[in-house]
């Protein structure tokens, strides 16, 4: 009787064994299955954000203007109504830093006669103001010429 018990408890841990080898094998198999599907849906679910672009600092504005931006108007993005009329400009050897100095100007009109030295030249946040820009010397000329015709 005891043999009988030993051969039931002995195919009873071959047929346990066989099942838990059969689990763990389909475990193996199917986890990369698993393992790779999230990876794959991770970046189709989420929409790919654009990148922000940078802000530029006020040399960085000024270099793709003729002269680099002397004679020209720039006001930080959260002024309003303020800005600088661009006098002298003092780069370093990199090319994107430096120092520059301008006239204040407010609603269009100056407020002050003298140029001082701007601050806050590196922080990125600097804006060209097109309708505010230097006068060409063509247009100072016309109009002594229509005084001399009109005389």
């Amino acid at each position: 009787m005891a043999a009988t018990l030993m051969n039931r408890a002995i195919s009873r841990t071959e047929t346990v064994g066989a099942f838990r080898l059969s689990l763990n094998l389909l475990r193996n198999f199917s986890a990369p299955a698993a393992a790779a599907s999230p990876s794959t849906e991770n970046p189709s679910s989420d929409p790919i954000k654009p990148k922000r672009r940078k802000k530029k600092n006020l040399i960085e504005v000024a270099q793709f203007l003729p002269n680099w931006g002397i004679g020209y108007h720039m006001a930080k993005a959260h002024w309003n109504g303020v800005s600088y009329e661009i006098t002298k400009i003092n780069l370093y050897k990199d090319g994107r830093h430096g120092k520059a100095w301008g006239i204040v100007h407010k609603d269009g009109l100056r407020a002050a006669e003298a140029p001082k030295k701007i601050s806050g030249v590196h922080k990125r946040c600097w804006k060209y103001i097109p309708n505010l820009s230097k006068t060409t010397p063509a247009t100072t000329n016309s109009a002594p010429a229509a005084e001399v015709q009109a005389a």
